[in-house]
């Protein structure tokens, strides 16, 4: 596993992606910042897509300063993988419908992975443990949109999963926000806060007094802020 994801999938201490970075400036400043992570959304249907040819003249200059995670919905395998072997992205978020073979494909090549899972009841988590990812990302179940909703899950539900002890580090998505970042955190024991629409002032445009906000949240550990 590549020393950047390990960083960020240590249960040791609470990590930060800001998700849907479509420019240069602000993938930038997220790395000046120390933020862990930022996702570069390449569906083209989302409010957040980032065509390949504009992040990869942004992208080389951030290796080994901030994870890049590449998110994919339902894509062509062979754009993922080409992404990897450019050395353009770190891992990849398999953020749609993909099945079981299509992770199992790059799981067996060695391909670092996180499966994203949209929960829309608890009974929705049991399944999430068949895929060989790196980790889990777990976000709500919102058929047709595929993130950046806003909406919240259960955290009691997560916590719940997690306790358990099976599952592999959980990384939360689904509403968070600077004012309850640090709840998500102590709720469920997540390693990871994936945040899209709650660190911008509009899709695609970070916000970077709420992406401060936020980080300090984390770094406090899931504690409240004063």
């Amino acid at each position: 596993m590549p020393a950047l994801l390990n960083s960020f999938l240590s249960p040791a201490t609470p990590t930060l992606k800001i998700c849907g970075i479509t420019t240069a400036s602000d993938a930038e400043r997220l790395a000046e910042l120390g933020v862990d992570a930022l996702g570069i959304n390449f569906w083209d249907q989302s409010k957040r897509y980032c065509p390949p040819q504009t992040a990869s003249a942004f992208l080389p200059a951030l290796a080994n300063r901030i994870l890049r995670v590449g998110v994919f919905v339902n894509a062509d395998p062979s754009l993922p993988r080409q992404l990897l072997a450019d050395g353009l992205v770190d891992v990849v978020q398999f953020h749609g419908d993909e099945d079981l073979p299509y992770c199992q494909a790059f799981a067996e090549a060695q391909l670092p992975l996180i499966k994203a899972v949209g929960v829309a009841e608890e009974s929705d988590l049991p399944s999430a443990l068949r895929y060989p990812a790196c980790a889990l990302l777990l976000d709500a179940h919102a058929p047709g949109l595929y993130g950046g909703t806003g909406q919240t899950i259960d955290w009691t539900a997560v916590a719940r999963f997690i306790a358990g002890g099976a599952a592999p580090p959980v990384i939360l998505a689904g509403g968070i926000t600077p004012e309850n970042a640090s709840a998500a955190l102590r709720s469920t024991g997540a390693c990871a806060l994936d945040v899209a629409s709650g660190a911008e002032s509009s899709p695609g445009t970070k916000d970077f007094a709420k992406v401060r906000a936020l980080l300090a949240a984390v770094r406090n550990g899931g504690n409240n802020v004063d």
